[in-house]
C-alpha cells in the first residue's frame, strides 16, 4: 500500500485509474470526487456514519451547489459552513484524513 504523507502524494495518485484498495473510504470518496465523479463520491460518503463522513457529505453537496442540504451535512458534523474554497476544503479534509491515520 502506497504510504500517503501529504495533499500532493493524494493529488498525484489521480492518474491512476482507481484508488488504492487498502484506502478507508472517507479517502476513496475524496479521491472519486478529485477525480470528477461526484456520483462515486457521494456513494461512498453516504455510507460513511461519522462525523467525518457528515463532513465529506456536506462538502459534496456544497459543491453540488446546494447550500441548505449542505448546512445540513456540517450540522450533522458539528462544523461551520465553510467559508474557503472548495479545492482548500478538499485539502483540508484530506489532510485530516493523512494525519488521523484513518487512510
Amino acid at each position: 500500500m502506497m504510504t500517503l504523507n501529504n495533499y500532493k502524494q493524494f493529488r498525484g495518485t489521480l492518474k491512476e485509474n482507481n484508488p488504492p484498495a487498502k484506502w478507508s473510504p472517507a479517502l476513496k470518496a475524496l479521491w472519486f470526487d478529485a477525480k470528477g465523479n461526484w456520483e462515486a463520491s457521494h456513494d461512498i460518503a453516504q455510507e460513511i456514519h461519522s462525523s467525518l463522513g457528515s463532513c465529506i457529505h456536506g462538502y459534496l453537496h456544497r459543491k453540488e451547489g446546494d447550500a441548505w442540504n449542505a448546512g445540513y451535512w456540517y450540522r450533522r458534523a458539528n462544523k461551520p459552513y465553510p467559508k474557503i474554497s472548495l479545492e482548500d476544503e478538499l485539502k483540508e479534509i484530506v489532510e485530516f484524513i493523512i494525519l488521523s491515520s484513518d487512510i
